[in-house]
């Protein structure tokens, strides 16, 4: 059974390792491409779950609306309100 290691193992014992070069130089961006989209799509999602709670302590009256507000804004690079950004 051929693996990458012994795929790897034989171009090297060939003497074809210039075979390597472009392989790496397409895996490694694109890695790094696909790891930064799932982690925004996780940064994306916690936000969202974080605004859901935040309006549901509002709802209920466990926090003002005014702390909620100031909670939400609590990460914004520009300090703004959301209304106010839009």
């Amino acid at each position: 059974m051929l693996t990458m290691a012994n795929i790897i193992e034989q171009l090297i014992q060939s003497g074809n390792v210039w075979v390597l070069v472009p392989l790496g130089a397409f895996v490694i961006p694109v890695s790094a491409i696909v790891f930064e989209s799932i982690a925004k799509l996780v940064r994306g999602k916690e936000t969202e779950k974080s605004r859901r709670e935040i309006a549901a302590y509002v709802a209920e009256g466990s926090i003002t609306p005014d702390d909620g507000e100031r909670l939400l804004n609590a990460g914004s690079k520009h300090g703004k309100s959301r209304r106010d950004r839009d």
